[in-house]
């Protein structure tokens, strides 16, 4: 069956954050935020690693003070991930984190101090290629944008995010990155729609303060989901409360569920009826455990009925179908084994996960 295709992306002029290209015709680049103390160099550095081994391509961390900044230093030093820091209204920050080797600032030019401040991070920035990303988030809005559009709404972030912009070309400055960001999918939609008319700017979309997994996830998915389909969206996060690893999967499964991109198997398994007669949930959970850190893509099948399982998954490279006493494990919808006992299914099928690697690793070699 032949595959829909969403419109093509807006067009955004590319810059670098490390060896990482984004906008223009280079993938939608996945990033997060640690949430560590950046001044805890094993704590910090033992997430990061966490979060690049589950796909996070770009990390941020948060530069509180000198001492966070010294800590950048010693960070840079051990990964290979490039890193962004997020600065507050100290420009003495920014041009420390330069100085200690960082790949990008997250900053507001408009609220790091006077024009003499916007002016040292902007020459320490261009001198070593740094870009800035300007982050406007609805709480973060000017008090004279809010009352002049009766609130932080669409329109006033934009205005806000493009005023911090105008002090960077003002410098001839152009590396940057915009985010805005609000908690509601709807306005953060509207602004992203409304700002991808009014620049050729790289966007780094998300929906700021989304809430705990489940929440978060919904949110995430629908706003991102509706921007993505209509070519906005040049850098993305999922921001969840809690462990910044969990969004990650959250994230490539946007973007694979939208033919953007893929890293990773993707798991098929129906929602269990009055007919499943094996542990679906528990079979599912174990397929998904072992192959947490596979990067392959593929598809695999966890299916509960042996009747019309391996039908309805035919098209996965390798699935499972569990009934009453008896397991059948497909490849591409042809039978190549059976299963007795319903206490072999998971033992038996991740030995046929492995074989199945191993096949498709040694072709590939």
């Amino acid at each position: 069956m032949e595959q829909a295709v969403l419109p093509a992306r807006r067009r955004s002029r590319v810059i670098r954050v490390g060896n990482v290209a984004i906008g223009g015709d280079n993938p939608v680049v996945v990033q997060s935020m640690a949430n560590t103390d950046t001044r805890d160099v094993a704590a910090t550095l033992a997430q990061i690693e966490s979060l690049a081994a589950a796909g996070c391509e770009i990390v941020r961390l948060a530069v509180l003070d000198d001492d966070a900044v010294r800590a950048l230093a010693e960070i840079r030093k051990r990964v290979s991930v490039p890193l962004v820091a997020d600065i507050h209204f100290d420009h003495r920050l920014a041009l420390g984190a330069v100085d200690a080797g960082v790949d990008g600032l997250r900053i507001n030019p408009g609220n790091i101090g006077d024009e003499h401040a916007v002016d040292a991070v902007v020459r320490a920035a261009s001198a070593a290629c740094v870009p800035i990303r300007i982050g406007v988030n609805s709480g973060s809005v000017e008090k004279g944008l809010l009352r002049r559009f009766g609130g932080p709404t669409p329109e006033a972030m934009v205005e806000s995010a493009l005023g911090h912009v105008r002090l960077l070309e003002e410098r001839d400055f152009h590396d940057i990155k915009i985010s805005i960001k609000s908690s509601s999918v709807l306005n953060t939609v509207a602004a992203y729609r409304l700002l991808a008319t009014r620049c050729d700017y790289p966007l780094h979309i998300g929906v700021t303060e989304a809430g705990t997994l489940i929440r978060g996830t919904v949110k995430s998915s629908v706003g991102l989901g509706l921007l993505l389909a209509e070519g906005i969206g040049d850098t993305m996060r999922v921001s969840l409360t809690g462990d910044p690893v969990d969004e990650m999967g959250v994230a490539w499964e946007i973007l694979r569920s939208l033919g953007l991109r893929a890293r990773g198997p993707e798991i098929v398994s129906c929602p269990t009826c009055g007919r499943t007669e094996i542990d679906l949930v528990g079979l599912a959970q174990e397929v998904e455990r072992h192959l947490r850190h596979v990067t392959e893509v593929f598809t695999v099948a966890v299916m509960g009925c042996v009747v019309n399982g391996p039908g309805e998954a035919r098209e996965a490279d390798i699935g499972i179908a569990g009934g009453r006493g008896l397991g059948i494990i497909f490849r591409k919808g042809e039978v190549i084994r059976k299963v007795r006992g319903n206490e072999n299914l998971v033992p038996v099928f991740l030995e046929e996960l492995d074989r199945f690697l191993s096949e498709r690793r040694s072709e590939e070699n």
